[in-house]
């Protein structure tokens, strides 16, 4: 899905706090003071200048972001992959103090309304991010889910080759993963000496991670996924540009060095590193109580058998940073306590949705149905589903076609091997914003869907999903004219929360193709399927707010869990452990599920007879990714 990989190749202003932005300040300052006193040509040079160095101080971020850096005034820069810088936190907080004071403090006059709103969504953001980096080391670049050292290498087999300038760019960014895995293990250390590094058990898991993802044994077989998607691109280059077949031998051998030289003992000194950690906790935890501890109540994230992760309730800035984090993700300004109430009413009526359902086609649950249902599914193949889908999409959701433009193609990849325990069932790569024609999404074989659930992942992942949500703001926001300032925000409430809106909406979508296929019994099994999954998803995100929240451990939730029916407690292990580890993912989708719903809802009213599913569609389209209260404010501007 898309956010895991989004949020480490889009820039998220917790990046600006590393090597990648400490001049920007100095620049724009220079800018605002001494520049032009029109205010939208000032705004107009600081955004230009803002974006222009987050390109050129971090090239993986800019490779994904644009195609042709050229065209946005890019034409000089070194390839740069930064890391954490250890002991620049103070003056980068200073510095991010000064930014949120520009942003806030610029006025709106004069600004047309794309710039305008970029430049309230920069100053809400930049805000937010702020409060969140008060809270040292509550960050988890190595996140066993969602962590670079699984994440890194899918950027890189991904890691389009346009031009020769290109395959320099990643050799030069591959020879860096060293230092960068390096910096990640010293912000490890630096965490664990804070109280607040990885449990055992997420340490474990990374560690075989380091050990798994990249082998001697694979490299020395040459059939490596960083080895093979490489000769392939390089092969595409040679065609395509004609490029010298001793220069692309040549970049192969090097690539293959570097896999060997520098990639592989990084993930090597990552294991060791991590393991070092690991058994200093063990000597700390056996240690005998020197009278200082607070008795006890007191957080003691992993003392010994109980070596889980504990919810971020459980540190000292816990539950502040969490609530600073819920805004981050899901767009939603709601409070804790409001959200929990929104979850809970929501899963009480999913409760009542799936009696009444049962109640009236009890065969719905049946074994029977499912296996009638997936037999009878007329499309098994990628392609087929997404065809489908694109032709069912049309009369409720804007055409691709922005400015004359052709639709885009798409190509669904399988997940290497080597990642397949390590990456989410599907997920989609974000284009750049000059090159929207090509796009991939990933299916994890491993983990391979039945067909009714492939056919609403590709709808999550591709049409009206990911892909299309994000070709069709590329485009339309292109011809539109905005600065491209706004694809350095990320909003997850916005894109995720679209994502599993249109994938219930998918599920409607099977029922008609079963209906019209002579099998309209089985489609009281896909409304089942639909409403179980709302309900999980629902439940997963109340577990969320109590575990990082009110602090709830793991039997507290394999308690709740117990009650809808789930009752092994390795599953309940499970379900704690993965929510644990990834504060905030579940409220991601759903909550912005249930803002986008709240929204529509607010548009029914306020358009009344002038309301359809496509004026809301492109409404929600057309403002681009944005949090929820800018959402409802320009919702009530347009009635």
């Amino acid at each position: 899905m898309e956010s895991a990989l989004k949020k480490h190749h889009k820039l998220t202003w917790r990046q600006l706090l590393t090597g990648a932005g400490l001049l920007l300040l100095f620049a724009i300052l220079t800018l605002l003071f001494f520049g032009p006193s029109r205010n939208e040509e000032k705004y107009r040079r600081a955004a230009q200048e803002l974006f222009r160095q987050e390109m050129v101080h971090n090239t993986l971020n800019m490779h994904y972001t644009i195609a042709r850096p050229e065209d946005f005034g890019i034409r000089e820069y070194e390839a740069l992959l930064p890391g954490y810088v250890p002991g620049a936190r103070e003056l980068q907080l200073e510095e991010m103090e000064q930014q949120v004071d520009f942003w806030k403090k610029m006025s709106g006059r004069g600004l047309d309304a794309h710039d305008a709103y970029t430049r309230q969504l920069l100053a809400l953001s930049l805000e937010n991010s702020l409060a969140m980096q008060s809270h040292a080391y509550y960050d988890d670049p190595l996140s066993p889910a969602s962590g670079m050292q699984s994440q890194l290498p899918i950027l890189l087999a991904e890691y389009t080759f346009r031009t020769a300038r290109d395959v320099e760019d990643y050799l030069a960014l591959l020879s860096q993963t060293g230092t960068y895995y390096d910096s990640l293990l010293v912000y490890e250390q630096e965490k664990t000496a804070a109280g607040l590094g990885m449990s055992q058990v997420s340490i474990k898991k990374v560690r075989q991670q380091c050990r798994q993802i990249l082998t001697a044994e694979s490299l020395s077989q040459g059939d490596h996924f960083l080895q093979t998607t490489f000769q392939e691109r390089i092969n595409e280059l040679y065609t395509r540009q004609g490029i010298d077949r001793k220069t692309a031998l040549s970049a192969i051998r090097r690539n293959n060095e570097l896999l060997s030289s520098v990639l592989l003992p990084a993930y090597e000194r990552l294991d060791q590193g991590l393991e070092q950690l690991s058994a200093q906790r063990e000597r700390d935890d056996k240690q005998p109580n020197d009278g200082t501890s607070q008795g006890t109540d007191a957080p003691t994230p992993d003392t010994p058998g109980n070596s889980l992760p504990q919810g971020l309730a459980a540190y000292p800035e816990g539950q502040e940073y969490y609530r600073q984090l819920l805004i981050a993700e899901t767009g939603s300004y709601r409070s804790p306590e409001e959200l929990y109430d929104l979850l809970k009413n929501q899963l009480l009526s999913q409760l009542n949705t799936l009696r009444q359902l049962i109640t009236e086609h009890p065969s719905c649950v049946l074994p029977s149905a499912q296996e009638e249902c997936l037999t009878s599914f007329p499309y098994t193949q990628p392609s087929q589903m997404l065809t489908d889908l694109q032709k069912r999409m049309t009369l409720d959701f804007p055409s691709l076609a922005v400015g004359g433009q052709q639709l885009p193609t798409v190509t669904v990849k399988a997940v290497s091997d080597s990642l397949a325990d390590y990456t989410a069932p599907a997920f989609y790569l974000t284009p750049p914003l000059d090159d929207t024609s090509a796009n991939v999404i990933y299916v994890n074989e491993k983990d391979m869907p039945n067909v009714l659930e492939l056919y609403t992942t590709l709808a999550h992942e591709g049409y009206p999903g990911h892909l299309y949500q994000s070709v069709y703001s590329r485009r339309y926001l292109k011809e539109q004219g905005a600065d491209p300032v706004r694809q350095l925000l990320n909003y997850g409430g916005y894109q995720e929360g679209w994502a599993l809106y249109v994938e219930f909406i998918a599920y409607d979508y099977a029922c008609e193709l079963l209906s019209e296929n002579g099998q309209p019994e089985a489609t009281w099994y896909i409304q089942a399927e639909k409403t179980n999954r709302s309900l999980l998803l629902c439940l997963y995100s109340l577990l969320d707010l109590m575990i990082h929240y009110n602090g709830a451990d793991c039997g507290q939730i394999a308690a709740v869990l117990n009650n809808f029916g789930i009752s092994d407690p390795e599953a309940a292990q499970a379900v704690y452990t993965y929510i644990a580890e990834e504060p905030a993912n579940y409220p991601q989708y759903y909550v912005g599920y249930l803002e986008i719903l709240e929204l529509k809802q607010k548009a029914r009213t306020l358009w009344e007879t002038d309301y359809s599913d496509l004026r809301f569609h492109t409404f929600f389209l057309n403002m681009g990714p944005s949090d929820f209260t800018s959402l409802e404010n320009a919702l009530k501007e347009v009635s």
